[in-house]
């Protein structure tokens, strides 16, 4: 691809480092941020480099925070004997979203996966343990992990941890989605819902 300048060039090579951007939509981009008002494109700059420079992690459980306690992990309107356990910050949104969760969370920060390297140790577990230990109010956990094999693994590997603890453990629930056609269902997905059936 032919630029008209060195700097666009370079604005789009780094727009396009970003997921699911391409080189013509970088190019799109950086026409914009160039035609659009200087004081925008500052705006946009400062901002990011503010969630770099800025943006911390909840000590507690470890999501994006401004502050050293999250706003979830400091709510008194949060239920605090429920904990649900996710791979990451984006984890937490996603059920938030749901407004179906009043619990708290903790954030691994990632899932075991011996593929790319990833250990026990390199995950937000030990504190979790610790966290469970030294907080008598929490009753429950929740491991609201992907199916996935590493999700399972890691699953399996903190219920392994947890079980000298009284505390209940869960999962997510597993199955057909609302509005899904068995017919396109897979087969893991089906026989995991027909062995995790409900009553009716």
């Amino acid at each position: 691809m032919n630029y008209p300048s060195k700097l666009i060039e370079d604005a789009v090579n780094e727009i396009a480092k970003l997921p699911g951007i391409g080189k013509k939509s970088a190019l799109r981009l950086a026409l914009h941020l160039l035609k659009s008002e200087k004081t925008q494109t500052h705006n946009l700059s400062n901002s990011l480099i503010n969630l770099v420079e800025k943006t911390t992690y909840c000590v507690a459980c470890h999501n994006i925070s401004d502050a050293e306690i999250c706003q979830i992990c400091g709510s008194h309107r949060r239920d605090s004997s429920i904990l649900a356990v996710v791979q990451d910050s984006k984890d937490v949104l996603a059920i938030e979203n749901t407004s179906q969760f009043q619990g708290k969370y903790h954030v691994l920060g990632g899932i075991i996966s011996p593929i790319q390297g990833i250990g026990p140790q390199d995950l937000n577990i030990e504190s979790l343990l610790l966290r469970i230990q030294s907080n008598p109010e929490i009753k429950e956990i929740i491991l609201a992990l992907s199916p996935t094999m590493e999700g399972d693994t890691t699953a399996f590997y903190i219920r392994k941890k947890l079980k000298d603890l009284s505390v209940k453990i869960s999962t997510i629930a597993r199955g057909i989605p609302i509005g899904g056609d068995l017919e396109y269902t897979d087969e893991i997905t089906l026989g995991r819902s027909i062995l995790s059936r409900v009553e009716f």
